[in-house]
């Protein structure tokens, strides 16, 4: 192994190889739901099987796809009208969710995605107070 003298280099996670994509996608197969949201949550996965993901019969799953920031915008902003509440709830707290989308979930029936779209942007709000 070749050293580097950045030390963050020494702990940088291996290459994304055609045999790791190929995992993912055995995960997103899984029957088991548990081994499906480890698909969901992974960085690497490819577009269709975020699409797959985010389908799901089950909310863990499409919970899962909600959170990961490298999720399309347009799979993040059909999200924001899942059925379930959770999802929507981590639709809300992915910082890359588009705009139309925290619009809508500003007016969620749920009082709590509500919260958390308030939340938000009271972080945004609170930036330019924190920057010195």
């Amino acid at each position: 192994m070749a050293h580097s003298d950045d030390p963050v280099a020494q702990f940088l996670s291996p290459a994304v190889t055609a045999s790791k994509v190929a995992r993912i996608r055995r995960l997103a197969a899984d029957p088991n739901p548990r081994i499906r949201e480890s698909a969901a949550l992974s960085y690497h996965a490819p577009i269709e099987v975020y699409e797959q993901l985010s389908r799901d019969s089950d909310a863990g799953v499409r919970a899962c796809i909600a959170k990961n920031e490298h999720v399309p915008c347009d799979i993040l902003s059909r999200l924001a009208d899942d059925p379930d509440e959770r999802v929507r709830g981590f639709v809300a707290l992915n910082f890359f969710v588009p705009n139309e989308a925290m619009e809508r979930l500003a007016t969620d029936p749920s009082v709590v995605v509500r919260g958390l779209v308030d939340w938000k942007a009271s972080l945004r709000d609170e930036e330019p107070a924190l920057a010195v």
